[in-house]
């Protein structure tokens, strides 16, 4: 046997081949696979497990009855978080297709699509914000002490009364600072003054935009080269970033934690955090918050969880992926909510409060409560390096994920071999446009904006978002062809308890968010700031213009598809598109493979007949050949 015969026969056999037959790779070549399962892992986890995680879930856990609250998160979770997060892995890897490719599945519902990546473009835009202000106090930690320790900078107001006093000064001032705080006398901390006062300079209003904040804006640039290096070669570039920046922010939780832990008060602080207040589960409010945070938090209908999934191999076990990633999102919120609640507890213990007092979240937490707690700590600049490292990291695994659903989208839709060879371009273009779009928010009004798209981008329009793509797959294209499809992509039907889920239990959950959210509904405010009524119109503006899309197009599509009345155009345009299914040929099986062999069927007999009659015809000739002598010789061999 020659050496390449043996190659091949060997590769063969380690791909499960018989040896002369065509080698299966189950690789999409043109568009691109994960390197190995473990990426697209920790990608998702990335993805799932953002700044919320440490900025949001803690301070709900603490306002909505501590350990009581877990029960009703943690059934959420397995009610509607799991099943949703499956649906989603399920329905990108079936199709390989990112969010708006996989609408083949019923193109009148691909006005989803173009919803999920409205949406997708408005939380990459302000998200890449925060993860440039994490920077900015990044590089500002960079100093033997924090430039919001004290009271004494040129940005500082006379009401700034610091945790820390300067060496040199009595005890006096910090007891006076003390009973200022336990007499409940308007505290200003200096952490606080440096955010308003110098990191922001932020102004009086939502429509004083102000100067840009040139700082602010160099950091965002460089957040925007840093998401665009790491996507350059799009997954097989993020791919390989993801093994640190995925996993990192656990070492920094673990140092945190043990550092947290150590400090006295911090028992204290752990206590609001989980004593069960049990009184509190037979509110709906707790349900709401519950559900909604797990919602939001594993990223559904964000379009990100589709694009992820399309890059894996058609025959992975999306199934047992989603229980893995749910799970460690979940846990990643608990565990975060220890190391916040340590610090803090410390923090009131020193200043002899309530830690009620000096609780908050979202970025009051992260850049004015937090930072002024780790100025009491020994060696300060050092925890504060290893705080806003870990935010930076995971602002970025989320936003990799955010950029790449819309690369991904463009690039399927348009579909052309030029724009799959230069998808970097592309992924340039995207860049560009995103920071162009943040320069807004690095003003002096910015941080008004980051609030206010935060706030209605993406609230409402992710529920109904999420509510009509479980419609359109369970019951308009079909809950039992959808289970056939998941069989033969995973090899076993979805457990039962998943499509009970599916067609039932998940619809009425995100109903349940959707009618909570707006009961709930109060318009935004900052601290003592009160968004005026044109700027909660553009908020709402914003969130409808991603839910639109989905009866524009469908009445688009309507309008282009064949038929004499209106019923028949919308039974077609609902119909599954003939390219709908695997993306590869040898994945195309069952009722999905008869568009395909019925062509084959038709094509290549004719083929193989004109082939055999040519044959024929060679054979003749050869069996007769005229030899010099004039005989007539039998070739007896085939020619070669």
């Amino acid at each position: 046997m020659s050496e390449s015969n043996s190659n091949a026969a060997c590769t063969a056999d380690q791909n499960g081949a018989v040896p002369g037959e065509p080698v299966k790779t189950d690789k999409n070549s043109r568009r691109g696979n994960w390197g190995n399962q473990i990426e697209f892992i920790l990608t998702s986890v990335g993805y799932a497990v953002g700044l919320g995680n440490v900025w949001r879930f803690p301070y709900l856990c603490y306002r909505n009855g501590g350990g009581a609250f877990m029960f009703p998160y943690f059934i959420m979770l397995v009610f509607c978080g799991i099943p949703l997060f499956f649906l989603e892995l399920s329905f990108g890897q079936f199709a390989s297709q990112g969010c708006l490719g996989v609408w083949r599945i019923s193109p009148m519902f691909k006005g989803v699509g173009y919803g999920m990546m409205v949406v997708s473009t408005y939380i990459g835009i302000y998200y890449n914000v925060v993860i440039c202000i994490a920077f900015y106090y990044f590089f500002s930690s960079m100093t033997n002490l924090l430039p919001w320790t004290y009271c004494n900078n040129p940005w500082n107001t006379p009401t700034c009364n610091g945790v820390v006093t300067p060496t040199g000064i009595n005890n006096t001032l910090a007891n006076v600072t003390r009973s200022l705080v336990v007499n409940k006398t308007k505290r200003t901390s200096p952490s606080e003054e440096y955010w308003k006062h110098y990191v922001l300079k932020i102004s009086d209003d939502i429509g004083n935009f102000g100067e840009v904040r040139l700082p602010i804006l160099g950091c965002l640039a460089v957040s925007w080269v840093v998401v665009f290096l790491c996507l350059i070669r799009g997954v097989k570039s993020s791919g390989k970033v993801v093994y640190f920046t995925a996993t990192f922010p656990y070492v920094v939780l673990t140092i945190l934690f043990i550092r947290g832990i150590t400090l006295e008060g911090a028992v204290t602080g752990i206590k609001y955090y989980l004593t069960p207040q049990w009184h509190k589960i037979l509110d709906a409010k707790v349900w709401g918050d519950a559900a909604s945070q797990i919602f939001y938090s594993l990223g559904c209908a964000w379009g990100g969880l589709i694009t992820m999934a399309s890059y894996n191999k058609f025959h992975n076990n999306c199934y047992r992926d989603s229980i893995i990633i749910s799970i460690t999102n979940c846990a990643t919120s608990v565990y975060a909510g220890f190391v916040i609640f340590s610090i803090l507890g410390f923090m009131a213990h020193h200043l002899n409060v309530d830690v009620s007092e000096v609780a908050d979240h979202g970025p009051g937490l992260a850049f004015v409560a937090y930072p002024e707690a780790l100025t009491l700590l020994p060696i300060s600049p050092l925890w504060s390096l290893l705080f806003f490292f870990m935010l930076i990291l995971l602002g970025l695994g989320t936003q990799f994920c955010l950029l790449e659903t819309l690369v991904t989208a463009i690039v399927d839709e348009i579909g052309t071999d030029w724009i799959i060879r230069n998808k970097t371009v592309v992924t340039g273009g995207v860049a560009i446009v995103g920071f162009l779009l943040g320069v807004p928010l690095t003003t002096q009004a910015g941080i008004y904006w980051l609030l206010l798209m935060d706030n209605y981008a993406a609230s409402f329009s992710l529920v109904i978002i999420s509510c009509i793509m479980c419609i359109c797959i369970m019951y308009v294209y079909g809950h039992k062809k959808y289970f056939k499809d998941v069989e033969m992509m995973l090899g076993f039907p979805p457990p039962i308890f998943f499509r009970v889920c599916w067609r039932f239990v998940s619809p009425i959950i995100i109903s349940f968010i959707l009618i909570f959210t707006v009961i709930q509904y109060k318009p935004i405010t900052y601290n003592d700031y009160v968004y005026p009524g044109w700027s909660l119109a553009i908020g709402f503006l914003m969130a409808m213009s991603s839910v639109t899309c989905i009866p524009i197009y469908a009445l688009y599509k309507i309008s282009k598809s064949e038929g004499t009345t209106f019923l028949e155009r919308l039974k077609n345009s609902c119909k599954a598109d003939i390219k709908w299914g695997p993306a590869l040929s040898e994945h195309r099986i069952g009722h999905y493979a008869a568009p395909v062999s019925e062509a084959e069927v038709e094509v290549r007999p004719l083929k193989e007949e004109l082939k055999e009659k040519e044959d024929e015809k060679r054979d003749e000739i050869s069996l007769t050949i005229q030899g010099s002598n004039g005989s007539t010789a039998h070739n007896t061999t085939p020619s070669a």
